[in-house]
This record gives C-alpha cells, sequence and structure tokens, in this order.
C-alpha cells in the first residue's frame, strides 16, 4: 500500500465530498487535525491532471478543497532537532534547480505546538538554502512576490512532507495553494 503523499485541507463541510472526489486516485482517511485529511495517492501526476481537468471544465467543481499538496519526499521524526536535520536534507537537493531564481520556503505545522516555530524553521531553511548557492558559486534570492519557486512542508504531527512548487506549477494547479 502507497504510503500518504497528499496533505488536503478542506472547507467546513466537505469531507464527504473529499472522500468522494479524491477517493478515485487513493486512500482517503482523517487526520487528528481539523478539516485536514492525508490521502495516500497511486498516480500524483494523473489526479493533479485530473483535477486541473475538473476545475476547467466546472471551477466549483473543487469548492470543498481549500488546498491540496501533494509531497515528493516524507519523514517522520520525534525532535525539533530531528526536524530541521531531515527538513535541511531534503530542501538542500533542491539547491541546483533554485540557482538565480526567487524562493522561499514555506512551513505548515500542524502539531508540536510551542515546539517547532514555522517562521523560524522557514528563515533557518532560506538561509541554508542561500548559503548553499553561494558556496556553490550561484545567487538566488528570496522574495514572498510572485515567487520562482516555493518548498512547501507540510506537517502532520511527526510526519512530514516536502515539495518544491514552480510558478507555472503553481498556476497550472490552481488547487496547490503553498501560501
Amino acid at each position: 500500500m502507497q504510503e500518504q503523499n497528499v496533505v488536503v485541507s478542506v472547507r467546513e463541510g466537505g469531507f464527504k465530498r473529499a472522500v468522494s472526489v479524491l477517493g478515485d486516485f487513493g486512500r482517503v482517511s482523517r487526520t487528528e487535525f481539523y478539516n485536514v485529511l492525508k490521502l495516500s495517492a497511486e498516480d500524483v501526476p494523473l489526479m493533479l491532471e485530473d483535477l486541473r481537468s475538473r476545475v476547467e471544465k466546472a471551477p466549483e467543481s473543487l469548492s470543498f478543497l481549500s488546498r491540496l499538496i501533494p509531497a515528493s519526499r516524507t519523514f517522520t521524526f520525534n525532535s525539533p532537532k530531528e526536524f530541521e536535520r531531515k527538513a535541511k536534507e531534503a530542501v538542500l537537493t533542491w539547491a541546483p534547480e533554485l540557482e538565480s531564481r526567487g524562493f522561499h520556503v514555506r512551513i505548515h505545522r500542524r502539531g508540536f505546538k510551542g515546539r517547532l516555530s514555522s517562521p523560524e524553521e522557514e528563515r533557518y531553511l532560506d538561509t541554508i538554502l542561500l548559503a548553499a548557492l553561494l558556496k556553490a558559486g550561484h545567487s538566488g534570492f528570496i522574495t514572498f512576490e510572485n515567487s520562482d519557486a516555493v518548498i512547501d512542508i507540510e506537517t502532520l504531527g511527526t510526519w512530514a512532507g516536502i515539495s518544491l512548487w514552480s510558478r507555472e506549477d503553481r498556476e497550472r494547479y490552481p488547487f496547490i495553494r503553498v501560501d
């Protein structure tokens, strides 16, 4: 069975519709967090294209959906230090793709309240990426206005999913809302 690889936030009253629609792509299950579901999608690219097509044909067809974020990498952690170490390792693999581009890291934390600060971790990871680019002799810059790329980190308790989204991806898939 495919492990969870998509975090879904639904609007009030959207759970049944989310299970019905997203169930076509894999196993949908509740989380301990309000209006947040997890999906174990068998084929993420197919799911994204299918949902995009639905929105093009009928924009209201995904009105139950607040945001949907597939993760290209996942890990578990048991402490803020472990989160930081594993997140750093994951985001650094994308440094070459951020060369000469404007980017930022965005964390949507659920759980670890008071132990893991999203703004502090975002700044830390932004700084790590900039340092890696400079060390390699490249440039890059942090921007929050129409970023070329956004690295999104979703946490559900001790689970984290990470993905990199280009501006083009975010425009193509309007239900991926990283900011």
